[in-house]
């Protein structure tokens, strides 16, 4: 029975949300100097046109990553005007529709898996942006 407990607690939504801030937070107290990540190409493959200032260096990402961890710690922020229409361009090609008549229970498991899958992607970039400033810095790992 512990087992399944472990199980249980090590994927809950909390302890991911949890596991993001902590890697944002190292991430924060690890990069003193963020201004050597302007100009510095970011390699990971972020959707552009919905994100146009995250694509363009790894400044941009920092930001966003602790912008996205204030959001987690805070709650709902409301949007510029410039992310504000990005993110009704975003939410007019994901057509949810289908899932409307979907029983309450399979939506929330099925918006939980996204969060999850999203959170997930979001430490793991946190982490390799860490990664990549102590590269920057020269300082083994």
């Amino acid at each position: 029975m512990q087992s399944a407990d472990a199980r249980f607690k090590r994927n809950s939504l909390f302890l991911a949300l949890r596991r993001y801030t902590s890697a944002v937070s190292e991430m924060e107290q690890t990069i003193l100097l963020p201004s050597l990540l302007r100009d510095m190409p970011s390699d990971e493959e972020w959707d552009c046109e919905a994100a146009e200032e995250t694509c363009k260096d790894l400044h941009g990402d920092y930001l966003m990553l602790k912008a996205i961890r204030n959001i987690v710690e805070s709650g709902l922020i409301p949007l510029d005007d410039r992310k504000a229409k990005n993110n009704m361009a975003l939410n007019e090609t994901l057509t949810l529709e289908p899932l409307l008549d979907t029983d309450p229970e399979a939506l929330f498991q099925f918006h939980v898996r996204g969060l999850f899958s999203v959170m997930s992607d979001l430490t793991k970039k946190t982490e390799s942006l860490t990664e990549k400033y102590m590269d920057i810095i020269g300082v083994a790992n």
